[in-house]
């Protein structure tokens, strides 16, 4: 009988050493002068597109974020293509950049998937699932698993090209204003909750409200809402939250690891050279990974600084209150994906990609900080 593992690993070994063998042919032609001769720039041509976002003016990571973006764009592409950034409110209203951005207002905005749910219900699933997918898995899935091609079905028709742009990492579980020991207590709770887990609030009894980053203070502190939640220690410190809320909970259950995406009017954006698009593409990767250095490092320096202030209580959910919130994550999931049938697809395709991950996490990772700490 063959031994099929021998003969899979030969095939392997084979399929790797050709491979080899084209990239190096393909490094040396790329570096020829034959070449270079299809390389066409104009440099006498410059662009000048105008970026909105979600965010508050020169918001800490993400909204610095987005200005240092435009100068990678800018150095990259030699000055040939200038990107004008303003945030929320400067320009248009912090929410409306998706219908600025697709009728060709603006060319370019920052932000995240699940403020668009209102126009399309499958949106929240490229930004974040309540109990789903962290932000290494989130970022596995888009970039390498199908996610951007589905994303990209789902914005074409609005004429939109997403791209994966940033993450906050796992995010903390908000500020309230009172206790939450039972699930009980999350009823008739106003709290600013966008995406999923807005409607997850609103089928454990809460009342979820969507309330735009330069807002959420003066909500907080007026009780327009009793909670909210926003990302974490870093921003929440620095947002002011500790000044107007006691009790300040983890985990964020309802963002494990929330993707930010970067939306391009499609068609200003095939309009523009091959390399002015990749210049594009490679500035969003870039701010993507730093993104998620920034927020892991400022999060572990800040939370010690919350730590410290003696009005502040920071507590774990109690299990039965996450158990409460994962059946009504169930339930809202069940609702969603048979009343609309691209959140049904996507939302298999997560799922499927979530569950041969998790097999390796659990083995890798989570085998690794449980008998290593």
């Amino acid at each position: 009988m063959k031994d099929s593992s021998n003969t899979n690993r030969r095939s392997f070994i084979k399929k790797a050493g050709t491979s080899l063998a084209a990239a190096s042919t393909l490094g040396v032609a790329a570096c020829s002068p034959e070449a270079k001769k299809d390389v066409n720039i104009n440099f006498n041509k410059t662009y000048h597109w105008k970026m909105t976002t979600t965010w508050p003016p020169n918001f800490p990571v993400v909204g610095e974020g987005c200005k240092m973006l435009a100068e990678w764009v800018k150095q990259m592409s030699g000055g040939r293509m200038e990107i004008t950034v303003y945030g929320g409110g400067e320009l248009i209203p912090a929410l409306e950049g998706f219908d600025a951005v697709s009728n060709g207002a603006v060319e370019m905005n920052h932000g995240a998937a699940y403020y668009w749910a209102g126009k399309l219900a499958a949106a929240p699933f490229f930004t974040t699932v309540p109990f789903g997918m962290n932000a290494q898995q989130m970022g596995s899935w888009i970039i390498s698993g199908g996610g951007q091609q589905l994303w990209e079905e789902l914005y074409a028709p609005f004429d939109l090209q997403p791209f994966i742009c940033g993450n906050t990492g796992m995010q903390m579980g908000g500020w309230f204003n009172k206790k939450i020991n039972t699930i009980e207590d999350l009823k008739g709770l106003k709290m600013r909750m966008p995406g999923l887990g807005g409607k997850v609030l609103a089928q454990a009894g809460g009342t979820p409200m969507l309330v735009s980053g330069g807002e959420i203070y003066t909500n907080l502190e007026r009780g327009v809402i009793d909670a909210t939640e926003w990302i974490g220690p870093y921003h929440d410190y620095k947002m002011g939250f500790h000044q107007v809320a006691k009790y300040y909970y983890s985990p964020g259950w309802h963002e494990p690891g929330p993707v930010l995406e970067m939306i391009v009017n499609k068609s200003k954006f095939q309009e523009l050279p091959a390399d002015l698009q990749e210049i594009i593409k490679t500035a969003c990767y870039r701010l993507n990974r730093w993104m998620m250095a920034e927020f892991d490092a400022k999060n572990g320096e800040y939370l010690h600084k919350i730590l410290q202030v003696p009005e502040v209580e920071v507590l774990p959910f109690p299990d039965e209150v996450l158990m409460g919130l994962k059946q009504a994550t169930d339930s809202v999931l069940a609702d969603l994906t048979a009343q609309d049938t691209m959140s049904a697809r996507v939302y298999e395709a997560y799922g499927k990609f979530r569950k041969q991950i998790k097999s390796w996490m659990d083995i890798g990772e989570k085998l690794f900080y449980e008998q290593v700490g």
